[in-house]
């Protein structure tokens, strides 16, 4: 699966009508609908789709925004599903141009339209491969913990001090579920040479 670092653009005109095609990174979603429904207050419709992980579920969600029910939302959904795009929104700005498309318009136009923003992020290096993150707790004598910092700061593991208690402390860690998992195989094999 794919995900994008930073906001990808296009406009593609099909008879008349002006698509807006964005692909952001689902952190930026909301924010992004909310200026993009204010920037472009002329237009008909602001139409999108969404892909994201939470604790290793794919959440998907659309809205046609206006448009009839299947014709927009849902092509958006297919091509980020297409591509196994995750953690990604797309959003599809409609100006009008005075001509109908019909049902079978309007879903190639809006797949047209994110298509080209998917081609424009290959092209420009925009995507990257996505490694779903996880969490693991883990309690340590207090003489190691420089020896955990060092060891998350090396792998590029997050870690949270969440409790000091009298004899251990107690930590998070956080990041992609290789480089967890080589923290713990570390950090087992410190303790192993401790001993």
């Amino acid at each position: 699966m794919d995900t994008i670092i930073a906001c990808v653009d296009s406009q593609t005109t099909i008879k008349g009508s002006r698509f807006l095609s964005f692909l952001i990174p689902f952190d930026g979603f909301e924010k992004t609908l909310a200026e993009l429904r204010t920037t472009h207050l002329k237009a008909t419709h602001c139409v999108y789709a969404y892909r994201t992980m939470v604790e290793n579920q794919i959440i998907e969600r659309f809205s046609d925004d206006g448009e009839p029910k299947g014709s927009s939302g849902i092509p958006i959904l297919n091509v980020l599903r297409g591509r196994e795009m995750i953690n990604i929104a797309a959003i599809v700005v409609r100006y009008f141009g005075g001509t109908l498309l019909g049902v079978g318009g309007l879903v190639r136009a809006y797949t047209k339209s994110v298509l080209k923003s998917v081609e424009i992020a290959e092209k420009s290096g925009m995507l990257l491969k996505f490694e779903p993150l996880i969490n693991s707790n883990l309690e340590c004598d207090y003489s190691l913990i420089g020896r955990i910092e060092y060891l998350a700061k090396k792998l590029g593991v997050n870690l949270q001090k969440e409790a000091f208690l009298e004899k251990i402390v107690k930590i998070r860690i956080s990041g992609s579920i290789m480089k967890v998992n080589l923290f713990l195989k570390e950090y087992e094999q410190d303790l192993k040479f401790r001993s």
